[in-house]
């Protein structure tokens, strides 16, 4: 099971929103590059970066961080506001390893489709992000009437392998990954799902480890915070290597 640090980034500062709320934010850097590169220091495999501007639709597009940090030797899985081909053409180019479609997947199933026949099925991951059981789109913004279950298994019949599972409820504020969902999701669909949104404790991450079906956590608060270390993330995720 893989551990990706989350680098938020939201007018060129690495920040946590509380719930998805951009009134409830707080700034952890002033440098991405530095915040990046302490992760890949401390053992990380993968690095998940989110352009919340390009989520919440401003102007700010983040691609120079992207850029930048894609040159340290570690895989960026790099989503936000990646709502046409051209958005996602534009993040591989930017050096991305993987682009994760939010609303994309929602509103335009057939460009996800399109995204995996071009780039292949490792490069494109979907996001399930739910609130009270309901797909949010639009950075956590508006409800979809779909279930991340439904949403999911259309994507899988779409080619779709990796998918990014975050109760919304439950991001930025600590207040524990929702284990059984997201156990749950992996068995039903036969996604990769990577399990997100308030993870904060150990004994959380070996837990979705030793459920055998999932496929990763990303962790930020409790990373920033000091509640963890990366180093103990993924030992409890089962040893540097585990995949």
């Amino acid at each position: 099971m893989i551990i990706y640090p989350a680098i938020d980034l939201r007018g060129g500062k690495v920040v946590r929103l509380k719930e998805g709320d951009p009134n409830r934010q707080t700034v952890f850097s002033d440098d991405p590059l530095a915040a990046a590169q302490r992760w890949i220091e401390q053992g990380a495999e993968w690095l998940h970066m989110v352009n919340l501007d390009g989520a919440f639709a401003s102007a700010n597009d983040n691609g120079r961080i992207l850029e930048a940090v894609s040159q340290l030797g570690v895989p960026v899985q790099f989503g936000g506001g990646l709502r046409q081909i051209a958005d996602i053409e534009q993040a591989i180019k930017g050096g991305a390893g993987r682009v994760v479609l939010g609303t994309a997947a929602v509103q335009q199933p057939e460009m996800v489709a399109a995204a995996v026949e071009r780039w292949g099925a490792e490069r494109i991951c979907v996001a399930l992000d739910a609130r009270d059981g309901k797909v949010t789109t639009h950075g956590w913004q508006e409800s979809a009437n779909v279930t991340p279950f439904e949403l999911g298994t259309q994507m899988a019949e779409l080619g779709v392998c990796h998918a990014l599972y975050t109760d919304v409820s439950r991001d930025g504020g600590l207040a524990g990954v929702n284990l059984e969902s997201t156990i749950e999701l992996a068995r039903k669909t036969g996604l990769q799902v990577i399990a997100s949104g308030g993870v904060s404790q150990l004994s959380e991450i070996e837990q979705l480890a030793q459920s055998g079906v999932v496929a990763g956590a990303v962790i930020g608060m409790a990373l920033y915070e000091g509640r963890m270390s990366l180093s103990e993330a993924i030992q409890a995720a089962g040893g540097a290597h585990a995949g």
